[in-house]
């Protein structure tokens, strides 16, 4: 019986990564489906808009790689799990993973894993404490891309005893929507980022890190300025550092080295991104290393807007090349200037059909209902 499924996700942090809205949608879809949710974090932004009625929050430092922490969190998760009735143990990250497992296995409950990167193996220390994403009784890859990586890398933890199969991530279309936002939102932001009418802005969310592209964004722009003349695009790195102060330092000296100081702008946060998204004309997602999934991507389709990301990873995907959007050799400014200019030139009928596409490409794959649903299922299936 569902009403009997208890389910306990394990995540370090509530933030606003693609892992913890995954886990924070799942924990509330779980609750409308008569299961009883809870989920174990040592925080973060996303806490507070828990509905604390239909999820039970239970704060852990699970975030740590502390030995002793982890021998800790393991213990009292046994009790939470023993407590609760709990049915199945879902981790979404490495170090809680490993408490999780051995929990698990002294409460003999079914243990699920999400894969949701590439994660570092340089060497076969890092590749050992990677692997208990894999130790699982289900195995979930966000991607097609990520599920050939795991089978590549890590073929030797796999067998036919364990499930492992790809459930992609999904995004909440209702609030990624481009008719929800008002025309006066839009303009506050448009005042509050000092943009100026007539250029045309070039969005690239993300944190900032070098494998985000944010230096070939850049230099992109540069290129851009060449070909159509200056000011004709504003261009907004929309992330906060993270402490890669030197990081961000080394950003800004790009952009004055190429002339961009009034073109480009660092925005740190933005609670509200269906609006960001809504003010700009183009989206870009410039990754250097593969993305395990590509949320913005995503997002810009759901929106409607068109985006333009990198040929590698997930957004091999979750795009339609030339038809919900557009994909670049990764890494190569020169390329990526010519796929802006080339947006730049289309007409507004061609953009509209665009996103119309995007949408719909979005709803019928990438919905947060479907992969909640396909979670829900899988869990349903493993307790039988």
């Amino acid at each position: 019986m569902s009403s009997e499924i208890k389910v306990l996700q394990v995540i370090p942090r509530l933030g606003y990564g693609g892992a913890e809205i995954g886990c924070y949608d799942l924990a509330h879809y779980l609750y409308e489906n008569k299961c009883k949710s809870f989920i174990v974090t040592s925080g973060g932004d996303l806490v507070k808009f828990i509905d604390k009625k239909k999820v039970k929050l239970i704060k852990l430092p699970v975030h740590s790689k502390n030995p002793i922490l982890m021998f800790f969190n393991t213990i009292i998760l046994i009790f939470i799990i023993l407590f609760n009735g709990i049915s199945i143990v879902h981790a979404r990250s490495r170090a809680p993973a490993w408490s999780c497992f051995v929990a698990t296995k002294i409460t003999r409950r079914k243990f699920v894993t999400t894969f949701h990167g590439t994660y570092n193996f340089s060497n076969i220390f890092k590749k050992f404490y990677n692997s208990v994403m894999l130790r699982s009784d289900l195995i979930i890859a966000g991607s097609n891309f990520i599920f050939s990586h795991i089978n590549k890398n890590y073929q030797k933890y796999l067998s036919l005893k364990k499930k492992f199969l790809v459930i992609f991530r999904g995004i909440n279309v209702d609030y990624f929507d481009p008719s929800t936002t008002t025309e006066s939102d839009e303009d506050k932001l448009f005042k509050k980022w000092e943009l100026t009418v007539g250029q045309k802005v070039i969005l690239l969310p993300g944190r900032l890190t070098s494998w985000k592209g944010q230096e070939t964004f850049i230099e992109s722009l540069s290129i851009v300025n060449k070909e159509l003349g200056y000011e004709k695009v504003c261009g907004i790195i929309l992330g906060s550092e993270q402490g890669r102060d030197v990081y961000k330092k080394k950003l800004i000296r790009l952009v004055d080295q190429f002339r961009l100081v009034n073109q480009v702008k660092f925005i740190e946060n933005c609670r509200n991104m269906p609006l960001a998204y809504k003010i700009s004309d183009i989206v870009v997602s410039a990754s250097i290393e593969p993305e395990a999934f590509g949320r913005v991507s995503v997002e810009a389709q759901s929106m409607e807007k068109p985006i333009i990301a990198s040929n590698i990873g997930g957004s091999n995907e979750t795009i339609i090349n030339d038809k919900t959007g557009f994909l670049f050799e990764a890494g190569s400014a020169l390329s990526l200037s010519k796929k802006i200019i080339e947006v730049l030139q289309l007409d507004e009928t061609t953009l509209k059909s665009m996103g119309i596409e995007g949408r719909k490409n979005v709803i019928k794959k990438f919905n947060v209902e479907k992969m909640c649903f396909s979670t829900y299922a899988e869990y349903k299936k493993l307790l039988n």
